[in-house]
């Protein structure tokens, strides 16, 4: 019998017990989907719970056999719960941890109180759900704990998607309605001191874990609230880590290390959603631990192990339109912070002029991430940055300023098959005329082809040229194994990369 059918069954004999609501069609809570075991990660915060009660229309939630019943009894036990719990939910004195475990003790109690057969499975999931709803950000609880879900993608409130392995599927799970979805929201971007209302209707924001996060609320977002979710490994990836999932080899990571030990500036270029960050922090990872780092990020979402770090974050305006601190301004107080290393989460304005010149300065050893294609679309990206900066300067001094401050661009894209591959490792080597002249020191190897899942079966590779950096290792010490530099390829190498006038 099913759970729907016991339930109606002991109401129909009036064993529902002294004091039961009338069951009735939910208000406030989403259709139950499969159980997840991992269910107790990261709660919003104490002033954010939302009374459930609120969080819902009722004619938006369709209806459907056997969902009713035990979504009104979620909402009943959700009801109690407050109740029973009353101030608590915001007593500072309460850690989170402790916070979750008395409420679970409570619900555990209000089910057993409803007098409603139910499998030990069936109670467990009841008391999860209610959980969630209450205490942590209800229908995507479960995806935020679920280790395969890198991506999540709120279209509407009835439409959530994921991506696992690099593809996009469709989920069963959904908001009660787009209230639900809205309080959820609110719930993230007051963590991090950010508001999101009709006069400011899109956000950037990151969950406790340092996930990004970015929401659009109507008038912006016209087929309601739209949220993304980016997640970040709660174990930060390692060098180790990216060779297991091919995205570079042994070769090219012995290389970057060579290349960031040596304070060569590195720009990490790639398009939306291929892993920059991911491989900035890789490459952050190689930095001494007795230098001074520095972080500059609109969300904080750098995960450095190093402990001599200062994190700083952008601000937006407030509601008077002032208080705004940008980017380009925290680059420029981070000069007079002592630092050994400049980290930027990533360059989109007039702040690159202000990197390059401090990468030309004596602050070797910078790293950054642009949104580009290639690496030659990383020097003309650059170059047109540059000119956001509202300096009305010369292309050809630009190119300069390009050619004399970075030193290494590493390309990351996202193949068909959904896997993050290294493509490009490129030496910057300077100006021929009006030209920055590229030269590739490892290229992706496409001529593979793919295996019967359509999964790429190539590599990066070198192609065989030693970059001229690496005299200065000799400098300083730094061995790099010639093997690394050694073409598998065979014949001759490519030519050099031009980048030049457009």
């Amino acid at each position: 019998m099913k759970l729907s059918e016991r339930i109606n069954a002991v109401q129909a004999r009036g064993q529902a017990g002294a004091g039961t609501a009338v069951l009735e069609p939910p208000a406030a809570v989403e259709p139950v989907p499969a159980a997840n075991p991992t269910a107790d990660a990261h709660l919003p915060p104490r002033a954010a719970v939302v009374h459930p009660a609120h969080d819902a229309d009722p004619q938006q939630v369709p209806k459907a056999p056997g969902v009713d019943v035990f979504a009104a009894m979620k909402l009943r036990a959700a009801n109690a719960l407050f109740e029973k719990m009353g101030t608590r939910f915001n007593d500072a004195a309460v850690t989170e941890q402790e916070l979750r475990s008395t409420a679970k003790e409570e619900l555990t109690r209000i089910v057993d109180a409803e007098q409603v057969p139910l499998t030990p499975e069936e109670r467990s999931r009841l008391v999860r759900d209610v959980a969630d709803d209450v205490l942590g950000y209800g229908p995507l609880q479960r995806l935020l704990d679920d280790p395969a879900v890198t991506e999540i993608m709120v279209n509407r409130m009835d439409q959530i998607y994921v991506e696992r392995r690099g593809k996009l599927t469709l989920t069963d799970y959904r908001f009660s309605s787009e209230d639900h979805l809205r309080k959820v929201i609110e719930r993230i971007v007051s963590r991090v001191g950010r508001r999101i209302d009709e006069s400011s209707p899109l956000v950037d924001a990151r969950l406790e874990d340092g996930s990004r996060v970015n929401a659009v609320i109507p008038p912006l977002a016209v087929g309601g609230s739209s949220l993304t979710i980016r997640k970040f490994s709660k174990t930060p990836l390692t060098v180790r880590n990216l060779i297991d999932f091919g995205t570079l080899t042994p070769e090219m990571a012995e290389l970057l290390n060579a290349c960031v030990k040596a304070k060569l500036n590195i720009i990490v270029s790639g398009g939306t959603g291929t892993g920059k960050t991911t491989l900035l922090n890789v490459l952050s990872s190689f930095l001494p631990h007795d230098e001074r780092i520095v972080t500059i990020e609109d969300a904080v979402e750098l995960q450095i192990q190093q402990d001599h770090v200062v994190r700083l974050e952008s601000r937006p305006p407030n509601t008077e339109g002032k208080g705004e601190v940008t980017i380009r301004e925290l680059l420029r107080n981070s000069l007079r912070m002592r630092p050994d290393r400049i980290v930027v989460g990533e360059v989109r304005g007039g702040e690159s002029l202000d990197m390059l010149q401090a990468m030309n300065t004596g602050h070797d050893g910078s790293l950054s991430t642009v949104h580009s294609n290639s690496p030659r679309d990383a020097v003309a990206r650059l170059e047109t940055l540059v000119l956001m900066a509202g300096m009305d300067l010369p292309l050809r001094a630009i190119r300069e300023q390009i050619a004399s401050a970075v030193n290494l661009i590493v390309q990351i894209s996202r193949l068909r098959d959904g896997s993050r591959r290294i493509t490009h490792v490129t030496e910057v080597q300077g100006m021929e005329g009006d030209i920055v002249t590229l030269q590739d020191a490892f290229v992706f190897n496409y001529s593979a082809g793919v295996d019967a899942q359509g999964r790429f079966l190539g590599r990066p590779v070198a192609t065989g040229i030693r970059p001229r950096f690496i005299d200065r290792f000799e400098d300083l010490g730094i061995h790099v194994s010639p093997a690394v530099f050694a073409s598998p390829l065979g014949g001759a190498a490519p030519q050099a990369t031009h980048q030049g006038r457009h």
